[in-house]
């Protein structure tokens, strides 16, 4: 029998709501593809406990990097090894030694072997990163070396928005947004959308500035930035308009136009997709030798042991890498 390329899964931050997200997702989904679980074995049952889950250890399958004895049916552990004092703990860089093990298992998986895709949970970018990367998206892209061509993209089918800065405090963005960087950001969605859906997307772009006006400077972003991206855009034969007022594009009978609206700063797109769409979507990342996926939230500390979460965005992005490859 031929087993698919899995899907691998990296715990991320122990100490989040990550395990029970996981196991509520594989209890509602029944995934075709198997499941590699980078993560500790020990934890993972400590915190089911601790949730009043309980699941049959059977189901729990652990393999090594080599992924020989593979299972479909089954949780297929890489099991990672992490010291801990109770099941959940206040989130600290404590863990920051165990989610870059997890991150160096993956890795070495693969460059050795097909995967469908990379997923992993939700991390601390205040522990983890330490201010050395912007997110995980910009890790990514450092540990892989793909320079600038990367973007991340919060997909939906009805809807996708992508910023062309991430995790950038305000008073940095407008030195980060260059012509060219918008256009290599786009053509990256662009063959994304092409590659895996068979359609050329239809494209909305932002102004950086209320109602795409500067007053108080004779530097203009939209005139001297976006524009002329937008223009060469258009001679690529990508279907782009804008740019758009960012306080009216996600009006539901403009949105409901495009596929993907670009914004120029983080929250200029992803405060407005969270409002319609919750926690619906799932965080891409285009650009390296494999797709990397994240559910669209984060450890959510405060939810910790509590039963409580929601695991939709996982649920979604299982779903996603079960069908695309």
């Amino acid at each position: 029998m031929n087993i698919k390329p899995p899907i691998l899964i990296i715990w991320g931050e122990p100490n989040s709501i990550f395990s029970e997200i996981f196991i509520k997702s594989i209890k509602k989904y029944k995934n075709k593809k198997p499941i590699i679980l980078i993560g500790s074995k020990k934890l993972f049952l400590q915190q089911l406990k601790k949730l009043n889950i309980y699941i049959n250890t059977n189901i729990i399958n652990v393999i090594d990097k080599s992924l020989s004895g593979i299972k479909e049916d089954k949780i297929n552990f890489i099991d990672i090894d992490y010291k801990f004092k109770k099941p959940f703990e206040k989130i600290s860089d404590k863990s920051n030694s165990f989610i870059k093990e997890c991150f160096l298992k993956s890795f070495s998986i693969i460059k050795k072997n097909k995967i469908s895709g990379l997923i992993n949970g939700p991390i601390s970018k205040k522990f983890f990163l330490q201010k050395k990367y912007q997110g995980i998206t910009e890790f990514l892209s450092k540990k892989f070396k793909i320079s600038n061509k990367f973007t991340m993209i919060i997909f939906k089918k009805e809807l996708s928005v992508s910023p062309i800065t991430t995790h950038l405090p305000i008073e940095k963005v407008k030195k980060k947004l260059t012509t060219k960087n918008i256009i290599n950001k786009i053509l990256l969605i662009d063959n994304f959308y092409k590659k895996y859906f068979f359609k050329s997307p239809k494209f909305a772009i932002c102004g950086l500035n209320p109602h795409c006006e500067n007053f108080i400077s004779k530097f203009n972003e939209e005139d001297l930035i976006i524009k002329p991206a937008i223009s060469k855009l258009k001679g690529k034969k990508i279907f782009i308009k804008g740019p758009f007022a960012a306080d009216t594009i996600f009006l539901k009978e403009i949105r409901k136009k495009y596929d993907v609206i670009i914004g120029m700063y983080h929250d200029q797109v992803l405060a407005p997709i969270k409002t319609i769409y919750g926690f619906q979507s799932i965080n891409l990342t285009l650009g390296l030798p494999f797709l990397r996926v994240s559910p669209d939230h984060g450890p959510n500390e405060n939810m910790m042991g509590k039963n409580k979460s929601n695991p939709d965005s996982l649920v979604n992005s299982i779903k996603f890498l079960d069908r695309i490859n």
